[in-house]
């Protein structure tokens, strides 16, 4: 049967060791000797065996006691060791972010956010995983990764669904008449050369039907997986684009400017978090950040 042996007892015995005496080592615990005394015999009576030889009132150390002392000093100190590395934990300066995401904030928009976290934090590591929308719903849902950010999915019992809906806004080329109009609705834009994303895609189903309301012609000149390869063709004069917030507010986009487009498309994403396993200090605090970036986004005049 192992001893049983508590930190208070190793760190008495050590400091007997140090100081040679009863009296001395509890000057410093600042504990009566009475009380020292008796937690060297307690520790004798779990080890089995006697630590010291007990002469005119004085302790010699056995040379087991000496043995002891090296491995008491070892267990305190890879203890003391462990609670540093706690307190790192709790002020956030230690540990690690397994993030997934969808290509739409991938780029630079999520990339800035965990940059802006990571300011001082060198021991922080993080692992940002690019993937569609149903993937990363699938890496949370899974379990295998602690935050993840993407188009939102139906509800799941698997993953807890953090919803944010930022309007769509009009991407346009700045030397263009029609980017003078602060606000564009589908008239505006028939036979307007578009890019777009894939058919199926929400955002382009919603503007199909919208230019379809209005009777307008929709004019999908480029046809695009993802959102961020618009902005470089609408900066060379080749076509307005319809794209989520987060792009425009975030993406490079020289000689492009933006426009509220009537009437209102949402481009919806969430954070998603696991819903089987407590998420760590740190995935909060990130999760934190990130919503605050989200919900500014949805805010900003552009």
């Amino acid at each position: 049967m192992l001893p049983n042996l508590t930190i208070r007892q190793l760190q008495t015995f050590r400091e007997v060791m140090r100081s040679g005496s009863i009296s001395e080592a509890s000057r410093t615990l600042l504990r009566t000797q009475p009380a020292v005394s008796t937690m060297i015999s307690n520790i004798e009576k779990e080890l089995g065996f006697n630590l010291f030889v007990r002469e005119h009132g004085r302790l010699t150390p056995s040379p087991e006691a000496h043995y002891f002392l090296e491995e008491a000093e070892e267990v305190l100190e890879r203890m003391g060791r462990t609670v540093r590395t706690m307190a790192e934990f709790e002020t956030l300066d230690r540990g690690s972010l397994r993030i997934a995401c969808h290509p739409a904030s991938s780029g630079f928009f999520l990339p800035k956010v965990l940059a802006e976290f990571l300011k001082g934090r060198q021991k922080v590591k993080a692992d940002l995983m690019m993937r569609a929308s149903h993937v990363v719903e699938d890496l949370i849902a899974s379990q295998q990764f602690d935050i993840g950010l993407a188009e939102t999915p139906l509800p799941r019992g698997s993953i807890l669904i953090e919803r944010f809906d930022p309007e769509c806004v009009i991407a346009l080329p700045e030397s263009d008449p029609i980017a003078r109009n602060e606000i564009l609705d589908p008239t505006d834009l028939s036979d307007y050369p578009m890019a777009m994303l894939f058919e199926d895609h929400p955002v382009t189903k919603a503007t199909q039907d919208a230019f379809a309301t209005c009777d307008a012609k929709l004019n999908k000149r480029f046809v695009l997986r993802t959102f961020l390869p618009s902005l470089s063709l609408v900066g060379a004069g080749l076509c307005g684009a319809v794209v989520d917030r987060i792009t425009a507010a975030t993406s490079p986009a020289p000689g492009v400017v933006f426009r509220r487009f009537q009437p209102s498309i949402t481009s919806s994403v969430a954070i998603l978090l696991p819903a089987h396993r407590p998420a760590s200090v740190l995935t909060n605090a990130f999760k934190n950040l990130l919503r605050e970036q989200l919900a500014r986004i949805e805010d900003i005049h552009l």
